[in-house]
């Protein structure tokens, strides 16, 4: 026989890894018996390959070894070779599965990593339509302005500031046939957190006045006009800061802007 032609041939490497067949097996065995080079060779295989298994796994799971190998009994038959101890396929098949499992991981991380991309692409598009339905609305808005204030039958009440605020001014422009008052707000200060302004209709005598909305969302308003519903005949306008909700009444100590209407 060819010794190095026989070591060459790979045989041995299968014969180490528990690939070959009962009578291959039994073949090789009885070659290693009648060469000691051949014996050296194989111990030589065992040692790389061991190697490379604690290299890959430097921990030894005793319990996931067990049930590779009760797997593997249920699909190949198991060949006593008449060698060393060490279970190969078990340090090849664990050595596979952390392979399997970082390759697991990896896939995972990535499958998370695009899951984040689509929830803030999701995000940035909700934000896009919620911008251009503003912006809609504001174009809206001030559409409805202009026809306003080209109307002739539209009255301009200009609402002057308070004590409380001398600089505050807002206007309001009142449509008695559409029973629609608009104010414009631009020139009142912004409202302290949990407050906000409410618009009073007023009858001069005796002073009775008639609330007719709030300006909601006054931070978020880009034009600051608001459209509320007036069904009062009224003789003039004030706007008051009041507790986050709105009030029955007016609290006239937080007057901020009045003015009443022309005759």
């Amino acid at each position: 026989m060819d010794i190095n032609k026989y070591i060459e041939s790979g045989i041995l490497e299968l014969y180490v890894y528990g690939a070959l067949s009962e009578s291959e097996s039994s073949e090789v065995s009885r070659t290693l018996k009648e060469y000691p080079e051949v014996r050296v060779e194989v111990e030589e295989i065992e040692k790389a390959l061991l190697t490379l298994s604690s290299a890959a796994a430097p921990y030894d799971p005793e319990f996931l070894l067990q049930s590779l190998k009760e797997k593997l009994s249920r699909r190949h038959k198991v060949i006593d070779l008449p060698k060393k101890g060490t279970n190969w396929a078990a340090y090849i098949g664990w050595a596979a599965s952390i392979l399997f499992l970082i390759g697991l991981f990896t896939l995972f991380n990535e499958n998370s990593e695009l899951r984040e991309s689509v929830q803030a692409l999701q995000a940035e598009k909700i934000q896009m339509e919620t911008d251009i339905a503003e912006a809609r609305n504001n174009a809206q808005k001030t559409q409805e302005l202009l026809f306003v204030l080209r109307d002739k039958n539209i009255l301009e009440v200009p609402l002057q500031g308070q004590s409380i605020a001398p600089d505050a001014y807002a206007t309001a422009y009142w449509d008695k046939e559409k029973n629609i008052t608009y104010i414009d707000a631009k020139d009142l200060p912004s409202p302290p957190r949990g407050m906000v302004y409410q618009v009073w209709s007023l009858k001069m005598d005796p002073l009775t006045p008639s609330s007719i909305g709030l300006l909601d969302k006054f931070e978020s308003d880009v034009n600051k006009i608001f459209r509320l519903e007036n069904i009062n005949i009224s003789e003039g306008f004030g706007i008051t800061l009041e507790p986050e909700g709105g009030s029955t009444t007016p609290t006239m100590e937080q007057l901020y802007a009045l003015g009443t209407v022309s005759s």
